[in-house]
């Protein structure tokens, strides 16, 4: 909660001995600095008219002497200025070298899940969105207290090593594999897949059996499968790590599906004991959950014996259980899989698991096609390998900072943070459209731009120095704004948090970015008849938006370049 909301809260209490959650909003600068519609609010409640209430929260809001100015408009809306003093002094009282960080989440564990990748297939712009916003929600735990553990639940196990081995053998060699590593892993997928599909076409199942029989061969420890799946997955796992590298994300562990099927399968028995599952004619396990509102129950283990994600997932929560004890699983997988963690979490709930199981989903990633019309990016239409995407971004890059002195970390820099921003640009529910022009523009909502305001301001301490905290000669009339907007970051950091929302980290930070082009505009900072008073007070500003800058643009996985 911000400081004006508390001062309006301890008013309302002193006034009507009322608790009520406040909200303050920022008017347009003509009407005040802080505008509340708490009069409206409550006026019922209190049993006087909103215009009446609205004047006795006014003059109390006088009386605590935090305001230059308190006025009503309308019905009942209540606007108040600060005097600039006011703010930075209220702005040094909290400011602190982890300013944006709070304890909010001091003493509870957080498991989150990214980017947990299909190890059958080279890593994907599918997964950009599961790295960064898993990542942005680690940030957001960690810089609210919470213990953190990070898991990438690989997808090593089930079907595709069936499909690998048998494409493998059917339609790969030696030399290709060695020659082109995880591609040829890829390509190998993709034909299976496709020679699956043409098989179950013409009413055939010789390639579906071998698959199959490959897949049971590993659950039962056959070596020849077991020396497969090690080859296979030594190759893809590289690959990720590299690709991981360049996304400049990691996490503490990576618990595959592999690791968790024979815990899994274990799992199912006693579940089958317990009565809490059943099992079909057929052989394969379901888990009712009408008393959860699903009329299809959760199938957890196939006919054949064979492990399904229900069935490694199972395993996970209960590992996690016993293991990490957490208070909260973040689980960062897209959208279409919202019916699926929907049955997971009831399933928990069944055995009596008490942790929050959250499904931070989100939508997908679209592209232009050559009709001018949104579709979903893919193989067929334009980057759909990871690698391919980052290689085209750092061209971009270098074209944006084309004459400029630019090393090479910092171009690499700038392409991963327009990449990057352009995931949280909107809500993660919606569908976000990946263009090459807007994620690098330089004047709208967008990375390099919020990147390039951070550097002109580092670039200004480099020269100048940070200032001093505060200065007592100074009245911050031309900082007011940008001062203000800065007040306002740790409410951002914590409403983000709260709600696993880090669009709004990015929103503030790209507001913040235009304060400041609004600031320079009118107000030289060091330079052109500035005072040794002047220019003190203005780099100690500068220095406070620097903090906030790098510390919200780390929190969603994004460096600031040294030049641009």
């Amino acid at each position: 909660m911000g400081a004006m909301e508390e001062t309006v809260q301890n008013v309302l209490k002193q006034l009507y001995d009322l608790d009520h959650a406040v909200q303050v909003s920022r008017p347009e600068p003509a009407f005040g600095d802080y505008a509340t519609n708490v009069a409206l609010q409550i006026a019922k409640q209190v049993g006087k008219a909103p215009r009446d209430v609205a004047q006795e929260v006014a003059e109390a809001l006088r009386q605590t002497g935090e305001f230059s100015e308190v006025s009503i408009a309308g019905p009942g809306f209540i606007n108040v200025r600060v005097a600039p003093a006011k703010l930075i002094s209220r702005l040094n009282e909290v400011w602190t070298d982890r300013y944006g960080s709070s304890e909010d989440g001091a003493g509870k564990t957080v498991v989150v899940e990214y980017p947990s990748p299909n190890m059958a297939k080279p890593y994907s712009v599918g997964h950009l969105r599961p790295g960064n916003q898993g990542w942005a929600a680690r940030r957001l735990m960690e810089e609210t207290g919470w213990r953190v553990i990070t898991d990438n639940h690989l997808g090593d196990y089930g079907a595709p090593l069936g499909i690998w081995i048998t494409g493998f053998l059917r339609f790969s060699s030696d030399s290709l594999l060695a020659e082109k590593g995880v591609y040829e892993l890829g390509r190998v997928y993709i034909a299976m897949k496709k020679a699956l599909k043409e098989e179950a076409a013409s009413g055939a199942h010789e390639l579906a059996d071998e698959v199959q029989s490959w897949l049971l061969r590993f659950e039962s420890g056959d070596a020849e499968a077991m020396a497969y799946s090690q080859r296979f997955n030594e190759i893809s796992l590289r690959h990720i790590h590299e690709v991981m590298g360049r996304l400049k994300i990691a996490t503490d562990y990576e618990l595959g599906e592999a690791f968790f099927a024979p815990q899994g399968k274990a799992a199912v028995q006693k579940l089958l004991q317990t009565g809490v599952a059943i099992q079909n004619e057929d052989g394969s396990v379901i888990v009712p959950l009408e008393e959860f509102g699903f009329d299809v129950p959760l199938l957890v283990q196939k006919s054949n014996g064979a492990a399904l994600y229900a069935t490694t997932d199972l395993a996970t929560i209960l590992y996690r259980e016993n293991e990490w004890h957490p208070d909260r699983v973040i689980y960062a997988v897209g959208a279409e899989q919202q019916f699926y963690f929907s049955q997971l979490f009831a399933m928990a709930k069944k055995l009596g698991i008490k942790t929050e199981l959250i499904h931070l989903w989100f939508g997908a990633i679209d592209q232009l096609n050559e009709d001018g019309l949104r579709e979903r990016m893919s193989s067929r239409k334009g980057v759909v390998l990871m690698e391919d995407l980052l290689n085209q971004a750092e061209a971009k890059a270098q074209s944006v900072v084309e004459g400029r002195e630019v090393a090479e970390d910092d171009v690499k820099r700038i392409a991963l943070g327009a990449v990057k921003f352009s995931d949280f640009t909107a809500d993660r529910r919606t569908n976000i459209l990946f263009d090459w022009d807007s994620i690098f523009a330089l004047t709208g909502f967008s990375g390099p731009y919020v990147q390039y305001a951070a550097v002109r301001v580092n670039k200004i301490l480099q020269e100048h120095g940070t200032g001093t905290m505060l200065v007592q000669d100074y009245d911050y009339a031309a900082e007011k704004a940008v001062v203000a907007k800065l007040i306002e970051y740790p409410e951002v950091v914590r409403v983000a948090a709260r709600d696993l929302e880090p669009h709004k980290v990015a929103s503030y930070l790209y507001e913040l970015a235009r304060e400041m082009n609004r600031y320079y505009e009118a107000t030289p900072v060091a330079t052109g008849g500035v005072d040794e008073t002047q220019k003190q007070a203005r780099l100690g500003v500068l220095a406070k938006v620097s903090h906030v800058f790098t510390h919200g643009l780390s929190i969603l996985g994004i460096e600031v370049p040294t030049a641009m």
